[in-house]
This record gives structure tokens, C-alpha cells and sequence, in this order.
């Protein structure tokens, strides 16, 4: 059986363990307004932005689709 390769570098996951440390600490605030972190998904998403930022192998950011299928399928 193949091993899989992957997604994401242990430093990466080092660094959103960090930041769900310092979410748990009540500790965690956001970029522009600084205001304080309670969203487990965003924390994770602050962890994996700063081990991108510091050039650790994380995939691509997911792009946020407006138009979908049913869009496409209903101009045709």
C-alpha cells in the first residue's frame, strides 16, 4: 500500500498548534482589528496564513466561488 504524501509540513502544524494554544489562552486577536479570536476555524486559518507567510508547505488558499454550476446551467 502507497503512502500518501503530505498536505501540510509539520512545521506548519507546529505553528497552528501554537495558535490554538493561544486561542485556548483567550490570548489569539486578529490582524486589523485586533480583536480577540473565539472561532476555532478562524484560529486555525490565522495558523496556517503565518506558516504560508514563513514559506512552509501549506496548500493554496481555497478561492471563494460566487457563480456556481446552477449559474452556468441556467444561462445555457
Amino acid at each position: 500500500m502507497a503512502r500518501k504524501a503530505r498536505k501540510y509540513s509539520k512545521k506548519a502544524s507546529s505553528s497552528v498548534e501554537r495558535v490554538m494554544k493561544k486561542r485556548k489562552a483567550g490570548t489569539l486577536k486578529s490582524g486589523r482589528s485586533g480583536r480577540k479570536v473565539k472561532s476555532r476555524k478562524q484560529a486555525i486559518a490565522i495558523g496556517l496564513s503565518e506558516a504560508r507567510a514563513a514559506g512552509r508547505k501549506v496548500p493554496k488558499k481555497a478561492s471563494s466561488r460566487k457563480t456556481g454550476r446552477k449559474a452556468k446551467r441556467k444561462s445555457s
